[in-house]
């Protein structure tokens, strides 16, 4: 039995879908399992990585788990708990998903956010692996709305470049590093084939749906404003702040051969992305 937490998230959904589709034994952990979408052979449970009872008991009978403990700077001590709770249910492998950058001092608070995580789970005496995704080609999604109504997509990061990888690549390394001991001891970096800024994003998606993306720019006190509006709080906006200034001093400009190498075939391209999910963003008919 493999434990997928974040189920119902960007790279847990693909999980296990994937794992599924392999023919694991899947148990899905979300908030809402009557509204879960997961193949009709996975097993959903009630829970959340801040309730720790729901945890261990979706950990029982399970020989490997996906940890997704972060969505926020307060959740360190969830996080380690996942980990912990996986260790007493007798779990023998974790993959831990972290974020690139993690440990990166130029990055500010951001870049503490799993480092408790991580360190417990290399502590943890189980076969672990950790993945540092770079940034989400689907986090364009966030533009979808915009897009339809030919209105100006909101840019929050500004313009530097990322090795923006497809959570599809980060979902099929994370089954991977779950049916296979292979992986275990592992930190995986991983990105797309290419590091590209939100224009050039926007100008390979206009090529793709046929008409232009134009994008607006929030200036640094506009982006804080907007963070602040969101309801995420001090904290959170000014991790969020930093990370818009490390990226666009170049600090996210990476490429790494870790998906490639893992998966034996070239990372999905932004563009491959944008093609496979086009219908996102068609004008309402």
């Amino acid at each position: 039995m493999i434990l997928v937490t974040g189920a119902t998230g960007t790279i847990g959904s693909d999980v296990v879908r994937q794992l599924a589709a392999r023919g694991a034994k899947v148990r899905a952990l979300s908030r809402d399992p009557a509204k879960s979408r997961v193949p009709s052979s996975v097993q959903t449970v009630p829970g959340h990585h801040r309730d720790r009872a729901s945890v261990e008991a979706a950990m029982a009978g399970a020989e490997a788990a996906f940890l997704v403990g972060v969505l926020g700077p307060d959740d360190a001590g969830h996080d380690r708990g996942l980990v912990e709770a996986a260790r007493a249910a007798g779990v023998r492998r974790i993959v831990k998903l972290s974020a690139i950058g993690t440990g990166e001092t130029r990055l500010g608070a951001f870049a503490t956010w799993h480092l408790p995580g991580e360190e417990a789970v290399r502590d943890s005496g189980l076969q672990w692996t950790v993945l540092r995704p770079s940034s989400f080609a689907s986090n364009t999604l966030a533009w979808a709305a915009a897009v339809r109504e030919g209105t100006p997509a909101p840019n929050m990061l500004g313009d530097g470049k990322q090795g923006v990888v497809d959570p599809r690549d980060v979902a099929e390394i994370a089954a991977a590093a779950l049916l296979d001991p292979g992986h275990a001891g592992r930190t995986y970096t991983l990105t797309g084939p290419e590091t590209l800024g939100a224009h050039e994003q926007a100008a390979v998606l206009g090529e793709v749906i046929g008409r232009p993306v134009p994008l607006h720019d929030f200036s640094p006190e506009e982006r804080r404003e907007q963070f602040l509006a969101a309801g995420l709080g001090e904290t959170y906006a000014d991790s969020l702040m930093a990370a818009a200034r490390f990226i666009h001093e170049g600090g996210n400009d990476v490429v790494t051969e870790d998906l490639p190498k893992v998966l034996g075939r070239p990372a999905r391209t932004y563009r491959q992305w944008a093609e496979d999910h086009r219908h996102a963003f068609a004008p309402a008919v």
